[in-house]
């Protein structure tokens, strides 16, 4: 049987609800991928280049650390990873939760948050975070008004 995990990071709390629903719909557990050092307003002003969020979406190696751990991820064959689009592509937080696991066997399927950008190349960039036999799904964005029976469609249709 088929163990899921719903795992986000939510800078203003959009993404947090939309994983809140898809763990509700894939009767799977959630954790949130929280910062060490959590991001304020103005670390998350993208216009300012010398934002936090700027400076670190500019470099790939970038990887902020996070608060917490997965307990028991071994338990799960399935993780949902959320995050809200940045630049066209996953916060760089994203691939330090990516790289803090063996994902070995597991399948990985990114959905995301955005006003209007899609996933862009999302997956080619998260992809490497990952050993190769990890098995990935297409990701999705989704609007903050996705209702569950959307994400029910969404989850069906996808070759888990």
């Amino acid at each position: 049987m088929s163990k899921s995990l719903v795992a986000y990071f939510s800078a203003s709390g959009v993404t947090k609800r939309v994983a809140e629903k898809l763990a509700t719909v894939v009767k799977g557990d959630i954790y949130e991928i929280t910062p060490e050092k959590p991001y304020t307003s103005a670390d998350l002003n993208w216009m300012d280049k010398n934002s936090r969020s700027s400076i670190e979406m500019k470099d790939h190696s970038s990887r902020p650390e996070i608060a917490g751990t997965v307990k028991n991820m071994e338990e799960y064959n399935v993780v949902y990873v959320g995050f809200p689009i940045w630049w066209y592509v996953a916060p760089t937080i994203i691939n330090t939760f990516l790289e803090s696991y063996d994902f070995s066997g597991k399948t990985v399927i990114p959905f995301a948050t955005s006003g209007g950008s899609g996933m862009g190349n999302t997956l080619n960039e998260l992809k490497p975070s990952c050993s190769s036999n990890t098995k990935w799904c297409e990701g999705k964005r989704f609007s903050s008004s996705v209702s569950e029976n959307e994400l029910e469609d969404w989850v069906n249709g996808l070759n888990i």
